[in-house]
């Protein structure tokens, strides 16, 4: 009897997480990862303790760490995969590595609103990547990114420490935020311009982005 009470209230508990991390990624992707109202997320997951976020979660930060985490695997898995073919290619080539970033994203978008949703709170955390908590730092390193950045790194011309960092920043942000309005545009009935399909517009976002990355230096 005991140890079915335990099952239940283990359940319970798992079911509530799952809530609040579904309510967290509507908010998030809504209304900003760091502006989000917490007490909004716990309304929205139906619970009536205020404090659900914090029992669970400890805080607003292992809150964005759970949210991270649902998606993770899938792209280290997928980011790795397009790695592994990105090595194989000559050393100077940048259209190989750029696709391990923008296919992933745009398999997870076209994959639902959850996904697309997701993307746009990475993309909020990538242009705060050095002011965020150090789990959610390591939440972020889950999803595989740190080696395909490694290998662009070093395939990028000798950029001096500001400006490297400034381009890979931008890329990343037009990456996600180009991803992510064409899955809403998709999911939205509103009139807009055309999409291109799928595999034309993997192609195009990596030809623009390796534009980005390489443009002429500024005087």
């Amino acid at each position: 009897m005991a140890a079915s009470t335990a099952s239940r209230t283990t359940g319970a508990a798992a079911r509530t997480r799952r809530t609040l991390v579904e309510a967290a990624t509507e908010a998030f992707a809504e209304q900003g990862v760091f502006t989000a109202s917490l007490v909004d997320i716990t309304r929205r997951a139906g619970q009536r303790n205020r404090g659900a976020v914090h029992y669970h979660f400890g805080s607003r930060d292992g809150l964005i760490v759970a949210v991270v985490d649902q998606h993770a695997a899938f792209l280290a898995r997928r980011e790795g995969e397009l790695l592994e073919l990105a090595l194989e290619r000559p050393d100077d080539d940048l259209t190989s590595v750029l696709e391990a970033i923008v296919r992933p994203a745009v398999e997870l978008a076209e994959a639902g609103t959850d996904g697309r949703r997701y993307l746009m709170i990475i993309g909020q955390l990538v242009e705060e990547y050095d002011r965020v908590h150090p789990e959610v730092t390591a939440a972020l390193e889950r999803t595989g990114g740190m080696p395909v950045y490694a290998l662009l790194q070093a395939r990028l011309p000798a950029y001096d420490e500001a400006l490297l960092n400034e381009r890979m920043a931008l890329v990343t942000s037009f990456i996600l935020r180009s991803v992510a309005d064409r899955a809403r545009a998709h999911g939205s009935d509103a009139p807009g311009r055309a999409q291109l399909p799928t595999e034309r517009f993997v192609a195009n976002l990596v030809a623009m982005a390796v534009g980005m990355a390489t443009a002429p230096l500024p005087e």
